[in-house]
């Protein structure tokens, strides 16, 4: 089922709602634009990379710590903006005690795979409660999950060539105790809807004058 404008999807392990604001689908695939609100305690699930994929973060209100190669950088000002380059570890955190935190965040190359991951995929599993209190599958979930998308998602707790190497390892079994890359469950389930929040001035402006670049070489996954 593939990602719509005005879907909300909710993740609770890491306290995350997301509107899609713009569907990778009206791209052509490259970019995709979707307003994160995080609650107070909230958090990407872990340290990873996108090998080949840009993700900004454009404040709208609260605060958010966006960790970016080992450096904290704190958005506290509704048009605040950081940009994380592609291959880059980053995680972000609620930088709030007391309210909701709300960023727009642009995902720019392999949007299409990135929102299927993350929206279809990890954040259906958390609804169903296939998560740690982390937000991380289990192994065996894991192994496939991450192998089919490693193009656009690698977490960076161990060195990439050694989590290829367990994934390899553990997939066979995975797949014949019934798990996949895809898990149907989530991949099927109806998104509810919402109609995304009107954008402060500044926002708005920085967020509409970004222009879709052309797709990105699709390279092999290894």
């Amino acid at each position: 089922m593939a990602v719509r404008t005005g879907d909300v999807y909710v993740n609770p392990p890491c306290c995350q709602r997301i509107v899609v604001r713009t569907a990778a689908q009206e791209t052509g695939g490259v970019r995709s634009v979707m307003d994160l609100y995080v609650a107070p305690g909230g958090f990407a699930a872990d340290f990873h990379v996108h090998p080949a994929s840009e993700e900004r973060f454009t404040l709208v209100r609260g605060r958010l710590r966006v960790s970016i190669a080992g450096t904290d950088v704190i958005l506290d000002e509704p048009g605040q903006t950081v940009a994380v380059p592609p291959g880059t570890v980053h995680r972000f955190f609620s930088a709030s005690d007391h309210e909701e935190t709300f960023a727009v965040v642009e995902f720019t190359q392999r949007a299409d795979r990135f929102e299927r991951l993350l929206l279809r995929q990890l954040f259906g599993l958390a609804e169903d409660g296939r998560l740690d209190d982390q937000g991380i599958p289990g192994p065996l979930q894991t192994a496939v999950t991450m192998l089919e998308f490693s193009d656009v998602l690698r977490f960076t707790s161990r060195p990439w060539p050694v989590q290829r190497t367990l994934y390899a390892l553990l997939a066979p079994v995975a797949r014949m105790r019934g798990y996949r890359a895809c898990d149907p469950v989530a991949e099927e389930r109806p998104a509810s809807t919402a109609e995304p929040e009107t954008l402060p001035q500044e926002v708005a402006a920085a967020v509409n004058s970004r222009q879709v670049p052309r797709p990105a070489p699709q390279p092999h996954r290894r």
